[in-house]
């Protein structure tokens, strides 16, 4: 069995090349610089961009029995050319946005790339099982300038809670997901195992750091103003909208348990995991 990883050099991809090669399978990993993916010896480094299929290395459907796609601008091309090469399973990495549960997804920026995602795969074959993480703590890398320089974090909604998942317990579902037949056909929901406010976000980071971290709430009006040059328009609305309505509606956990048979891993623990991206160099 000979899994394609794609965005293997990625926060999740990385984590699931690891995971994979240390259950035995293996493992033909996919980025656009193979001399720096500084991935596992184990694993089979090929050349080529997800969006482009014309870059793909000849060879990087040979043999291959199932995919985990990334979910990049233009993944059409790709998956065409992985099934016309005969390979029909698929894990997809999408978004919770992609199921629409709540108003403010409809139209917004994650669902309509997700969605569109999901069908180029869903279009072309009945073998897949769809990953639908909610926020990834990853996001919260977004405030390390300001932590590692000792500046205030200037956030807004402040009580909103969220439930941010570690990307390793992405990895560790997708990987179950390829490894076995069982969650065929499903779109799987998954968040960290519990929703703290931001305020707390902020205070775990800090605990793992020894340090307080100093946080100043500030209006949508105002971070709008702050960040309008480095955050697009739609990502700016979904994020606003997102922060706004889990302060009356906090995040549902929909650990990994399910899928991966293990508790998922604590905000705690991914700030332990992340402690060099927070301290001055």
């Amino acid at each position: 069995m000979t899994i394609l990883v794609t965005g293997a050099t990625g926060a999740v991809g990385r984590h699931l090349v690891t995971t994979l090669l240390a259950r035995g399978a293996d493992v033909r990993a996919l980025t656009r610089k193979p001399d720096d993916a500084n991935l596992p010896d184990g694993a089979e480094v090929v050349a080529g961009d997800l969006a482009d299929a014309t870059t793909l290395d000849p060879g990087v459907f040979d043999g291959v029995d199932r995919v985990f796609l990334f979910p990049a601008q233009g993944v059409d091309a790709f998956v065409t050319a992985a099934t016309g090469r005969g390979v029909h399973r698929f894990t997809v990495l999408s978004s919770l946005a992609a199921a629409k549960e709540f108003p403010r997804d409809h139209g917004s920026a994650s669902q309509v790339h997700h969605t569109a995602v999901e069908t180029a795969v869903t279009d072309r074959t009945d073998a897949w099982t769809i990953l639908r993480p909610g926020t990834f703590a990853n996001n919260l890398l977004s405030w390390a300038w300001q932590i590692r320089s000792g500046a205030p974090i200037r956030a807004p909604y402040l009580a909103s809670a969220q439930a941010p998942i570690h990307e390793h317990d992405i990895a560790e579902a997708a990987a179950q997901t390829l490894l076995s037949d069982n969650h065929l056909g499903e779109a799987i929901p998954l968040t960290g195992p519990q929703a703290l406010t931001r305020s707390e976000q902020v205070a775990i980071i800090g605990e793992a750091l020894g340090r307080r971290i100093p946080l100043v709430e500030i209006t949508p009006e105002e971070f709008r103003a702050e960040t309008a040059q480095f955050i697009p328009e739609p990502v700016m609305k979904m994020l606003l909208d997102y922060w706004r309505d889990t302060l009356t509606v906090p995040d549902v956990p929909r650990p990994v348990t399910a899928v991966t048979g293990r508790p998922g891993r604590t905000l705690a623990q991914w700030a332990a995991d992340h402690r060099a991206d927070f301290e001055p160099a």
